[in-house]
């Protein structure tokens, strides 16, 4: 499900301030500058953002802001809670990471050793690689003829997890098992199914003790549809209608988040979910730059407007890999109704950026803060 956000017509923009804070920019390979952050920070409030961002500069932070309302009981703030779509396939694939890492998964091994019931041309042909980089050829399953339709009035973890897994096999391939890209909400829900299948565990669970516990993501669970209308701390998601006005569209949302997307994160606990993955506090050395590491070539976007320049691009193990002005920027966005996110690491100057928005661009609509912070921290 991927959407992004526009100004709102509904007086939601409420600001809760900007937090600046200098950091020791003395030495990155390319900075920017508190000025510059601050014209960031106007840029947001000027598109009438809803949501918190924060920037961060070896380990301090440089530049925080909240705006807009997360519910009807509060405004952002830098605590509240977002639903990160599909930003949340990272937490997936540092668990297979490191269950390969445990020799408990190999990336060339076949879907159908760890999973039973699909046909034998995507059991026997579907690797755990493929799966990571979007080449399996099982495409997304919320476009599945039926899928969301009933997904919606599930009403217990199983029954998301299970019937997810059931409307999966029954599809067909879009194409041989490594022959093109289709990014893939379906290869990264069985990923998940894989992670409980080997660990024993749910896969929530797996991924609260061994991703969310050793990185310090103290505010970062997955939360249940009820739990969303009542929590003052998590923002709801305000979906762009054809009128220009924003509606709360939680019951457009699956009962609980699922592999592919919907784990409840703060910007701050992405920010150390940044340094976890990059200090090698939640894979080894070996393991994170093979995680992070290009696989896959990939092409300019689909939607939005034709690039001046094609983009150095590849997916990785999980994230996606940008070339930005000579600088590598490595992390994943998401979107859904209501959701516009983006996660990103600068590995080559040490910055790590977070915008987490709680309204959506509308269908095949891009929003331009990431673009924004990523001229600004490469410039």
């Amino acid at each position: 499900m991927t959407t992004t956000t526009r100004r709102s017509v509904l007086g939601l923009i409420g600001a809760s301030g900007a937090v600046l804070a200098t950091g020791a920019l003395a030495g990155a390979a390319s900075a920017a500058t508190p000025g510059d952050l601050r014209a960031f920070d106007q840029f947001l409030r000027d598109q009438g953002f809803s949501g918190s961002y924060l920037f961060v500069h070896r380990g301090r932070t440089v530049a925080a802001g909240s705006y807009g309302r997360a519910n009807d009981a509060a405004l952002n703030g830098p605590d509240t809670r977002f639903a990160m779509a599909s930003v949340t396939k990272l937490f997936t694939a540092v668990a297979i990471a490191q269950l390969a890492q445990a020799r408990k998964i190999g990336y060339g091994d076949k879907l159908g050793a760890f999973l039973s019931g699909f046909p034998a041309g995507i059991a026997e042909t579907v690797t755990v690689h493929h799966l990571l980089t979007h080449t399996s050829g099982l495409g997304d399953v919320f476009t599945m003829p039926g899928y969301l339709a009933e997904a919606l009035s599930w009403t217990s973890v199983d029954q998301v997890m299970n019937g997810t897994t059931d409307y999966i096999r029954r599809a067909t391939l879009g194409f041989p098992p490594g022959a093109g890209f289709e990014y893939s909400n379906a290869g990264y829900h069985l990923l998940g199914m894989i992670v409980a299948r080997v660990s024993g565990q749910s896969y929530y669970d797996y991924v609260r003790e061994q991703v969310f516990r050793p990185a310090g993501m103290t505010s970062t669970d997955f939360y249940l549809r009820p739990q969303w209308h009542a929590d003052p701390r998590i923002a709801h998601p305000y979906a762009v209608q054809p009128s220009g006005e924003y509606l709360d569209s939680i019951d457009r949302r699956l009962y609980v988040g699922t592999p592919a997307g919907d784990a409840f994160s703060t910007c701050a606990d992405m920010a150390r979910f940044a340094r976890a993955l990059q200090g090698s506090t939640l894979l080894d050395a070996a393991f994170t730059p093979l995680t992070l590491g290009g696989k896959v070539p990939l092409g300019p976007p689909t939607t939005g407007p034709a690039p001046a320049v094609p983009p150095v691009a590849f997916q990785c193990y999980g994230p996606m890999k940008t070339l930005a002005n000579h600088q590598w920027v490595t992390g994943h966005s998401g979107g859904a109704p209501g959701t516009s996110t983006d996660f990103q690491m600068y590995l080559d100057s040490d910055w790590v950026s977070v915008i987490l928005s709680n309204r959506d661009f509308g269908a095949g609509g891009v929003p331009p803060w990431p673009a924004k912070a990523r001229e600004l921290i490469t410039a």
